[in-house]
């Protein structure tokens, strides 16, 4: 993690995207399942953080701020991403699609770590916008459902319940055994994370 208070607020921030991008990126691919469409969420998450970047970087948690309004632009953005992904579509071959789009090497790297999960990932794609967003904040970025509630802005219950039918729907697909499963993908996220 970045200690922030040692320079000036543009070389703070700076050093902020560069710690926090790579962490950002993987989470918005989880949560809309296109390359470009999680660049374009953590850029405009980060340029958020910019404008208030003199207060932001006041706070004990900025990474946590900015995770938040992530997962709010996501969830607020998803009719209408979905209606312009679709009249998008060249052909069936999703493959093509998210190779076409990549053009940053380091976002593409952090996407195949992702990719590396194939299976898990392709359930939590078929999972709706708002389950797949609790079930990434509480899995992949190791939140309790409150600290969700609290970045959703969402009563504790509803992220609970949201949580426990996204589970449920993911066990009808796979079978018993999911809850423990994401635990410990999770926690592959984790210690990938602390990996150079």
């Amino acid at each position: 993690m970045v200690r922030l208070g040692r320079g000036s607020p543009r070389s703070e921030f700076d050093a902020f995207v560069a710690d926090s991008m790579p962490r950002l990126i993987r989470i918005a691919y989880l949560l809309t399942w296109n390359v470009a469409d999680a660049e374009d969420l953590v850029q405009e998450t980060l340029a958020r953080v910019a404008r208030h970047w003199l207060r932001v970087r006041k706070m004990e948690h900025p990474f946590a701020y900015a995770r938040q309004i992530l997962a709010n632009l996501a969830v607020r953005s998803n009719h209408r991403r979905a209606r312009e992904v679709v009249g998008l579509k060249r052909d069936d071959d999703p493959e093509q699609d998210r190779c076409a789009l990549v053009e940053d090497p380091r976002a593409t790297q952090i996407i195949e770590q992702v990719d590396a999960r194939a299976e898990l990932t392709w359930m939590l794609a078929a999972l709706p916008r708002r389950q797949r967003t609790v079930l990434v904040l509480r899995y992949f970025a190791d939140l309790s459902e409150q600290e969700i509630a609290e970045e959703l802005d969402w009563p504790a219950g509803t992220v609970k319940s949201t949580a426990a039918r996204a589970l449920a729907r993911l066990q009808l697909t796979v079978g018993s055994g999911m809850d423990g499963a994401l635990r410990r993908s999770g926690s592959d996220e984790m210690e990938a994370r602390t990996m150079p």
